[in-house]
C-alpha cells in the first residue's frame, strides 16, 4: 500500500495531481483550474490537509461554517457532491474525497505528491 505524500509549501498544498492555493483560494486538477465556491474550497482544503482522517458531517460543518452544527446533514452532503462533480474524473467513483459509510468523509491517503 502506498502512503500519502503531501507537499505543503507556505500556502500551497499539492497531492495526487491536485494543487490548492490557500492565499488565492483556487484549485488546479491535472493542470486545469477548477472553480469552487468559498465553502467548497474550505471543505476540500480541510479534508486535503489530513488525508485518511475521517471527518463527520458535524465536524465539517462546525469547522467550515464556524458555528454549531444545526442537524441538517444535506448541506454538507450537497457541498461534497458539488466538489466531486467539479474535481473528479468520475464523480460516481471518487478518487479524492471518499465516503466512509455511517461516519463521514476523508481525503484519499493513498495519493502521492505531484511535485
Amino acid at each position: 500500500m502506498m502512503m500519502c505524500n503531501i507537499l505543503q509549501v507556505e500556502n500551497h498544498l499539492s497531492i495526487g495531481g491536485m494543487k490548492l492555493n490557500l492565499a488565492e483560494k483556487n484549485v488546479v486538477v491535472h493542470g486545469a483550474e477548477v472553480m469552487l465556491t468559498n465553502r467548497e474550497f474550505e471543505i476540500l482544503y480541510l479534508l486535503a490537509q489530513s488525508p485518511g482522517r475521517i471527518f463527520s458531517k458535524e465536524q465539517i460543518y462546525d469547522i467550515v461554517w464556524q458555528e454549531p452544527y444545526s442537524g441538517d446533514y444535506n448541506i454538507v452532503m450537497s457541498h461534497i457532491h458539488h466538489i466531486r462533480e467539479k474535481i473528479e474524473d468520475n464523480p460516481g467513483k471518487p478518487l479524492y474525497i471518499q465516503t466512509v459509510w455511517g461516519i463521514g468523509y476523508r481525503f484519499n491517503k493513498n495519493l502521492s505528491s505531484s511535485l
